[in-house]
């Protein structure tokens, strides 16, 4: 018998639909641009992902373009789930915002179906229970635990969605401290971590302990795709092979995780919104006596764990800090276009390019930040109150 072959395979599966195909808004805050054609060539051709997960395919007219590029043979459904152009697989998801009366609030969460079949049956069932299908991430009335059977019943996947945020997730809101207060936890697949943590702050938590992590984008715009991406590793881009790759089954699984240092998220450190002073979490805050204060994801997790420190897991696969090279200093949209245009896409610029390469087609300054990214040594300005951090390029050093 033939011995079966995993190649790594890169993936975001978190982006936003801005306008359907007849320039209807989907998500209200995402780019205009962001429609399925323009995810299909973008991502090949600039981004170098293999599979996207395009979280708004509930939506009708979404799924009408999608059928337009089936019919038209741009694209094909995949035996093993997903719809290919050749170059990207893309996965069919649904955003929901679930209101539980088991929830201190708003609990956002990710649903992946098999088959454009499937999300058309997902996409008629949830009807019943928001206002309006044709947006996205819209406020369902539902208990948690039946929206997972329903999932489940379809042969999907779910996957609670960036965990940690102050704002509509899972821990964010203060109250909940237990997954097992809202969700039933057989019937999650994996855990989206979010911009302002990382694997070592997720496992701080036990009960997480059990769960694959996932680190995607969660981008409103093409340019924000793949700023937090994973590595699998599958024998073929697929639902299927994903769905493998969250049990690490037959070999499946997610070789690494590449994010933003935490740091760089908006919702890292305690901010009150009224002085921008970073503070140690207290209401009214200390320097000015507002109440608008928001606390960081640092102490979130501690306070949730209730440990001192975060915990690293050893058996986790490598985190691997990443910045999205827009973020880079003096690294302007015309180098960058011409990086891509030369060396192929942002995955290669990050992961492969050699220092002659780089240098070659933009500077020594640029060619030196980008290799210090791929190795996370970048100094990080802390983000916190809904401002993302930012990259500080320390001063030469005299001799």
């Amino acid at each position: 018998m033939k011995e079966l072959t995993l190649k790594s395979y890169y993936a975001d599966l978190h982006v936003h639909i801005g306008r359907t195909i007849h320039n209807q808004p989907v998500k209200i805050s995402a780019s205009n641009n962001l429609t399925i054609t323009n995810i299909f060539h973008y991502v090949r051709e600039k981004k170098g992902l293999d599979l996207v997960g395009v979280i708004d395919t509930h939506v009708p007219e979404v799924i009408e373009e999608i059928d337009q590029l089936l019919e038209s043979g741009e694209c094909k459904e995949l035996d093993g789930g997903g719809i290919s152009n050749g170059s990207v697989t893309l996965l069919l998801g649904s955003e929901i915002e679930l209101y539980d009366d088991n929830c201190s609030g708003p609990i956002h969460v990710l649903c992946f179906l098999p088959t454009l079949k499937r999300m058309r049956q997902f996409s008629e069932w949830y009807a019943q229970f928001v206002k309006n299908r044709t947006l996205s991430s819209q406020r369902m009335y539902i208990q948690a635990k039946e929206l997972q059977k329903k999932v489940a019943e379809f042969g999907g996947l779910f996957i609670p969605a960036h965990v940690f945020t102050p704002f509509k997730s899972l821990y964010g809101k203060g109250v909940n401290k237990s997954l097992t207060e809202v969700f039933d936890p057989n019937l999650i697949d994996a855990v989206e971590l979010g911009l302002s943590s990382d694997t070592s702050m997720a496992d701080t938590i036990d009960e997480l302990n059990a769960y694959t992590f996932l680190t995607n984008s969660d981008s409103h715009s093409l340019e924000k795709i793949g700023r937090e991406y994973q590595e699998l590793g599958l024998a073929e881009p697929t639902f299927e092979e994903l769905k493998k790759a969250l049990k690490s089954d037959q070999g499946r699984c997610v070789k690494a995780n590449y994010g933003m240092n935490p740091r760089l998220g908006k919702y890292y450190t305690t901010i009150c919104r009224s002085c921008d002073s970073r503070i140690d979490y207290a209401v009214p805050c200390p320097e000015c006596g507002s109440k608008k204060v928001v606390k960081g994801v640092s102490e979130r997790i501690l306070e949730v764990s209730g440990k001192q420190q975060y915990s690293p897991n050893i058996n986790r696969p490598p985190y691997i800090y990443q910045v999205p090279l827009e973020y880079i200093p003096g690294l302007g949209p015309k180098t960058l276009e011409r990086l891509r245009k030369r060396l192929y896409n942002d995955m290669y610029i990050i992961h492969q390019a050699t220092f002659e390469e780089l240098i070659d087609n933009s500077n020594k300054q640029v060619a030196e930040l980008i290799l210090q990214l791929r190795h996370g040594k970048l100094g990080i300005e802390p983000g916190g109150g809904g401002t993302y951090g930012r990259v500080v390029v320390s001063p030469p050093k005299n001799d």
